[in-house]
């Protein structure tokens, strides 16, 4: 188990997929199989300069302000659980009328959903909470793009399964209130942590395999999952993996992307050579493989060239501040 908690390695692995795959978005894979990306690329799908990150990003780290902020205030630090989804919300907000946690001081790519819970929250003064769209049709992947802040925050607090699975689905269901849409969060943040913990890529992988879902979740839902918690979504070939903006798709294509390379810059490439929503896609790969490989081992040009990466920084450090003494206390007790 790590002794200290160094959120760089998730959360910036995970805004330089997420820039890598940017400049590509909506673009078929077919375009990338004689002609893969293996740099940062600018004005192109958006419009933007090289190392700008989207949405994905922007909401990530509107996610560790709210941490940062709420778990600041929060009195003793023992299994405080202090994040409170409105602040979460009220962050969105100021991305999306502000454009603060952009990276030119421009808000693009918002998706449809997540407009529709912010302006819920926004105007009608819902708890966040409350506000995610659940219907069959509103399982995009917005809610799974933000979960690296979560996937921290949960392993600081050394929770439980089923502690983990109450906060994913509480911040999951600011946009996103939808039970498929939670349980591909809520795989996620379990695989997370367990690389946080010391655990394998194969292994961290079996563990996820390993859950009994149904305490959660009926059966028709996780049956959603099945390519991921039955079989093996490793022997999958790259043309039955679909990047699709999906919440489902995205999960397959981040753990094939995973389970099939060696290297943080190896899965980065593989997952935005996927085409299609390489946004999202790179930035759920990058933010794992940042947590299993390391900053260190980051293409150091992808670092140079990603936009604000001070600024980036400054936060992860920030968050690292109020997390590891939390860690420390709650480790020290479990």
């Amino acid at each position: 188990m790590e002794n200290k908690i160094n959120s760089k390695n998730g959360i910036i692995g995970f805004a330089i997929g997420d820039a890598m795959g940017t400049p590509i978005e909506f673009m078929g894979r077919e375009n990338f199989i004689n002609n893969p990306v293996t740099k940062m690329l600018g004005n192109m799908s958006h419009r933007m300069p090289t190392g700008s990150w989207s949405d994905d990003t922007s909401m990530t780290l509107a996610t560790v302000d709210a941490i940062i902020t709420d778990e600041s205030h929060a009195e003793g630090h023992i299994f405080s659980n202090a994040l409170n989804c409105n602040t979460i919300a009220d962050n969105y907000v100021k991305w999306l009328e502000n454009a603060e946690y952009t990276p030119t001081g421009r808000t693009f790519g918002v998706g449809n959903i997540c407009l529709k819970a912010i302006s819920k929250y926004l105007e009608d003064g819902v708890d966040a909470e409350k506000c995610g769209c659940d219907g069959e049709m509103d399982n995009g992947n917005g809610s799974l793009m933000r979960m690296i802040p979560v996937v921290y925050y949960c392993y600081a607090h050394c929770m439980n399964g089923k502690q983990i699975y109450e906060l994913v689905k509480k911040v999951s269901s600011i946009t996103h209130a939808h039970p498929v849409s939670i349980l591909g969060c809520y795989i996620y943040v379990l695989f997370g942590n367990m690389l946080l913990l010391g655990w394998g890529l194969k292994e961290a992988y079996e563990y996820i395999q390993s859950v009994w879902y149904e305490e959660f979740f009926d059966a028709e839902t996780i049956k959603r999952y099945k390519r991921i918690i039955d079989s093996n979504i490793k022997d999958e070939k790259a043309e039955n993996i679909s990047s699709s903006g999906y919440v489902l798709h995205t999960l397959e294509a981040t753990f094939w992307s995973l389970l099939n390379t060696n290297s943080y810059d190896e899965a980065v490439i593989k997952a935005i050579n996927l085409g299609d929503d390489a946004d999202t896609v790179g930035g759920c790969v990058g933010g794992l493989a940042g947590i299993y490989y390391g900053i260190d081992s980051i293409n150091e040009d992808w670092k140079k060239d990603l936009i604000k990466y001070d600024y980036i920084e400054d936060m992860c450090n920030k968050l690292d501040e109020v997390l590891n003494p939390i860690y420390q206390d709650n480790k020290d007790r479990v």
